[in-house]
């Protein structure tokens, strides 16, 4: 009797032992995602959007119209909904969004889709719960042919101004943009105000916004010019006076702000300046 009882216990111990085995292999195992998690993150307007989605890949198969049929809602990726954060106010297709973090779901169509901003994010990837009175904007746009074929699904963000951008939804052949605008001009402005009450440093970057932006020529003239004060050795900030003064149509005085650049700009063997400065005095001395 002791013995099999002591066979028994070892049994168990034994059985013990290879199921903690077992689960320690399993624990450690790692395989490839097969619609793998990416994050993404781009510097828009003053703030930085990010995206967090999971990547399907279309593996020899039909995509739009079937395997994402047409006229259903679609979690747009794989896994759980894929998941935007704009820490700012925007604009999507001209219509406003508020600052926060959105699921996003679509409903594909041939001629034209349905691309929804949801509001609650614990719904993720199953759709049969979604509600309409959840949804925060909801946009129409029409999908593009592509050329090339999009193996894995791919989020980017395209054509980014200071304001503007586009979201770019690829896959397959298809190609579905979503125009982004944010308002930064008053926070700009009011931003320049308070640094230039501080410090003369900003002076540069005011004129450069000013500039790039098409604010008040005159002004931005004004500020490129103290900031050369400060720094009259800065080729870039003469380039930039250049610049103005050629927007301006005061060619003669670019000509000259641009020949000064270029001299400093070789002092320092800054090839590049060079040639931006020759072209300007070559385009100044076109419009003569």
């Amino acid at each position: 009797m002791k013995i099999n009882n002591i066979m028994k216990t070892m049994g168990i111990i034994l059985l013990f032992q290879f199921s903690l085995s077992a689960n320690a292999i399993a624990q450690t195992l790692k395989t490839p995602a097969p619609s793998p998690l990416q994050t993404i993150e781009q510097a828009f307007g003053l703030s930085n959007v990010k995206i967090e989605y999971s990547r399907p890949s279309v593996k020899g198969r039909v995509i739009f119209g079937d395997l994402v049929p047409y006229g259903k809602i679609w979690r747009t990726g794989a896994n759980s909904s894929t998941k935007i954060t704009f820490p700012d106010d925007v604009k999507i297709e001209g219509m406003p969004l508020i600052a926060g973090t959105y699921a996003i779901y679509t409903m594909p169509g041939a001629d034209s889709w349905d691309v929804m901003f949801y509001k609650d994010l614990k719904l993720g990837g199953d759709v049969t719960e979604y509600k309409m009175e959840n949804e925060v904007l909801k946009v129409k746009v029409k999908p593009s042919a592509l050329s090339n074929k999009v193996e894995t699904f791919t989020i980017n963000f395209a054509d980014i101004t200071p304001s503007t951008m586009n979201i770019e939804l690829l896959w397959d052949k298809t190609r579905i943009a979503l125009g982004v605008k944010t308002e930064i001009d008053e926070k700009v402005l009011k931003s320049i105000e308070a640094a230039l009450e501080k410090d003369t440093r900003p002076y540069f970057q005011a004129a450069s916004y000013y500039f790039d932006n098409g604010k008040d020529l005159a002004t931005a003239l004004k500020w490129v010019n103290t900031a050369i004060e400060s720094n009259p050795k800065a080729f870039w900030m003469y380039h930039l006076k250049a610049k103005i003064q050629k927007k301006m149509n005061d060619n003669k005085g670019a000509i000259e702000t641009a020949q000064k650049s270029l001299e400093l700009a070789k002092e320092e063997k800054n090839d590049d300046y060079v040639k931006l400065n020759e072209k300007l005095i070559g385009e100044a001395k076109k419009g003569n």
